[in-house]
């Protein structure tokens, strides 16, 4: 089973916020070892993004659930 969202309009919100998501955790990282306190507010972006990313796959799951009327 793919872990994947399903093709959908949210499936490429879903897989931008993954990105920024692992590009925050990169920058985190980055910060950390640079002995910058930064880091918190990428850690910070991380957080929300993974949220989003979650958000967007559970959404598009019940979209592609919901009955569609097809009688207008």
């Amino acid at each position: 089973m793919s872990s994947l969202p399903p093709a959908g309009p949210n499936r490429r919100l879903a897989l931008y916020t993954l990105a920024v998501c692992v590009l925050a955790v990169a920058a985190a990282v980055v910060s950390f070892v640079q002995g910058s306190f930064l880091g918190v507010v990428w850690v910070l972006l991380a957080g929300l993004s993974s949220n989003m990313t979650w958000y967007y796959m559970k959404r598009e799951k019940l979209r592609r659930a919901a009955p569609t009327d097809v009688t207008g």
